[in-house]
């Protein structure tokens, strides 16, 4: 081999290695924007991991979201964690309460769900007669009598007094509203430390509204006939949540050392109902409705009472740090109590509404 062709095979060799250099340099560049792209699964952390505003309840021990963006905050939804639960109770229940105030829109009468189901068991054996048709429709209904094969048409009595709606739609927008405002801040306050303030003390104000909203059917129709003490408690009331909002807005009395203090004002709110209550067991005690609308009304007040205990005490994960972290603790159980308390109140309002269908002012019982 001459000198000429010993310098070509050199040349050859030094270009196939720059090439081979090249391809290898290309293929790491692809991997590296190839990772670079890949979306980022955001870990869950323990409590001494947390930044300081997040550290609320010290027996919560793991399974945290801190810092997270938007959109990874949102899809946290569909992934369990130890606010998944919180999220869904009041989401469900906001789902649940939506359906309940279409359904009394869209109804020429009001709906009672409690009694659609345990009323068709009451119906006769002979005749397909549902007692609920009367509660849904007015006017001539077509019935068909199992029996004979024939039609059978009853007249549905039409309702002679109208009394307004708004006062309950009130109680159940303020319900929605609370609901939904709890929903979205346990989702999204592991956000950024400005949004994860502004939510708790959207939270809080959504509490407040339901307290309020709460009296309004009540009040109104229990005293429907003496318009004076509808003011007079309403306006009551309403103050109250006034002052307990302008005082949630203190940006130190939203963290955890004031917990107790947050409760025993929701908790003042609730039971300036006690004086209402009393007064209406004296003004409508001939109401025939008045023993199963005051034991809607204490379960009520035993729900909210009892899950209230659970929010300030936080039980049971302090007896058992770790154990309750991603189902069970405390404040799931105070949602879900929150939940049935507000059931409660709904099946109470319709009780009055319908006693108040029944009987004006002026309609002795």
């Amino acid at each position: 081999m001459n000198c000429i062709q010993a310098k070509c095979v050199v040349k050859r060799k030094q270009s196939f290695s720059l090439t081979k250099t090249n391809s290898k340099d290309t293929m790491s560049s692809q991997s590296h924007s190839e990772r670079h792209h890949k979306p980022k699964r955001y870990p869950l952390l323990s409590f001494w991991e947390l930044p300081e505003y997040m550290k609320d309840n010290e027996y919560i021990l793991r399974y945290y979201r801190a810092n997270w963006p938007f959109k990874q905050a949102f899809f946290s939804l569909f992934r369990w964690h130890n606010e998944t639960l919180n999220v869904w109770t009041h989401f469900i229940g906001f789902l649940l309460f939506l359906a309940l105030t279409l359904a009394n829109l869209m109804k020429p009468r009001l709906v009672h769900l409690f009694h659609i189901f345990t009323r068709s068991f009451s119906s006769s054996a002979d005749k397909n007669v549902s007692h609920n048709i009367k509660d849904l429709f007015q006017g001539t209904t077509i019935l068909f009598d199992l029996k004979h094969e024939m039609p059978l048409t009853i007249e549905l009595e039409s309702t002679a007094l109208v009394i307004e709606r708004w006062p309950f739609f009130v109680f159940l927008g303020g319900s929605m509203f609370c609901l939904l405002s709890s929903s979205m801040c346990h989702l999204f306050c592991c956000h950024s430390h400005d949004l994860n303030l502004f939510l708790w003390r959207l939270d809080y104000v959504g509490i407040v509204v339901m307290i309020i909203t709460s009296f309004f059917p009540q009040l109104y129709y229990v005293f429907l006939c003496e318009p004076h003490w509808q003011i007079i408690y309403l306006a009551g009331i309403t103050a109250m949540g006034l002052f307990t909002v302008a005082t949630m807005l203190s940006p130190t009395l939203s963290t955890s050392k004031y917990r107790a203090f947050r409760a025993m004002l929701f908790c003042s709110m609730g039971l300036f109902g006690i004086v209402p209550a009393i007064h209406a067991c004296f003004v409508n005690w001939s109401n025939p409705r008045r023993n199963i609308t005051l034991a809607y009304e204490s379960a009520m007040a035993l729900s909210y009472l009892t899950g209230t205990l659970f929010y300030v005490t936080r039980i049971p994960e302090r007896w058992k740090p770790g154990w309750f972290d991603l189902a069970g603790h405390s404040h799931q159980i105070f949602h879900a109590l929150v939940v049935v308390g507000a059931l409660a109140h709904y099946a109470a309002t319709l009780q009055m509404l319908e006693w108040r269908d029944s009987f004006g002012c002026h309609t002795v019982p």
